[in-house]
């Protein structure tokens, strides 16, 4: 294991995100190495100081009841739960479109909310000790012909070394139970694993960030790919690396 590998995992280790093997692992480097040792106290250090801070905040049960008390009470226009579900029991075309239409837009957010989820579980996969690239190589093309025959559509393989984002490889890794391809990147010491998948949707549909258990995932589509990238990097760099990844994609097609 190396030091720029151990630094990645002592968060997890001292989160308790690690398995028993794996934290074995670093706890070893960590022994042989002074350099990860100080880095490990200061980090143990730090989480200390957070703790014992007293930095959380309870707010009195008064301002509960002033913003209970505040807020607008339920009317005939506003129906409720209960009104709803009646309309399917009376058999309403009405009611059961507009329900239906209702569960089917829960059903997709709460779709989206597990992909993220296990987008998350995968970054985090990665940064275990050799899960990090299935091909290592900072040549795009060595990396993107690597995808071929292993997964439906190779995913665009973009080199962004000289705007900041190093290329370092790829691997094959598994999202709502299929096989897609992930392309990855450093900012400095910091992974970007780069997800894309194949999708129905041939439109381009816009950038946003959302973040989940502390990682910023910024997620956007174009041309029946859907792209999530994710990093413990700053909103705004993420930001930064997407709209490069895909300025240059764009420019690749044109060209």
């Amino acid at each position: 294991m190396t030091c720029e590998e151990a630094e990645i995992l002592i968060h997890a280790l001292i989160d308790g995100e690690l398995d028993a093997s794996h934290a074995r692992e670093v706890e070893a480097h960590v022994a042989a190495c002074t350099h990860c040792t100080a880095a490990l106290a200061a980090y143990r250090q730090m989480s200390q100081v957070i703790a014992g801070a007293a930095l959380r905040y309870t707010a009195p049960e008064s301002l509960r009841r002033r913003v209970e008390a505040a807020l607008p009470k339920a009317t005939a226009a506003a129906p409720s739960r209960r009104l709803v579900l009646r309309g399917f029991a009376m058999g309403s075309a009405v009611s059961a479109l507009a329900a239906t239409g209702l569960v089917a837009i829960v059903l997709r957010e709460d779709d989206e909310q597990r992909i993220m989820s296990e987008i998350v579980s995968a970054h985090l996969r990665s940064l275990q000790a050799g899960h990090l690239t299935d091909v290592l190589s900072t040549d795009q093309h060595t990396v993107k012909p690597w995808f071929n025959g292993r997964i439906d559509v190779a995913p665009p393989v973009i080199d962004l070394t000289a705007q900041g984002f190093t290329l370092i490889g790829g691997r094959l890794d598994y999202v709502d139970a299929r096989p897609i391809g992930a392309v990855v990147y450093k900012r400095r010491a910091h992974v970007i694993n780069l997800f894309v998948a194949q999708t129905a949707n041939t439109e381009h549909r816009a950038a946003r960030t959302e973040t989940l258990q502390g990682y910023n995932i910024r997620t956007w589509s174009d041309r029946g790919l859907k792209f999530w990238a994710i990093s413990d990097i700053g909103a705004d760099e993420l930001a930064e690396f997407s709209e490069k990844f895909e300025a240059a994609t764009r420019a690749n097609k044109e060209g």
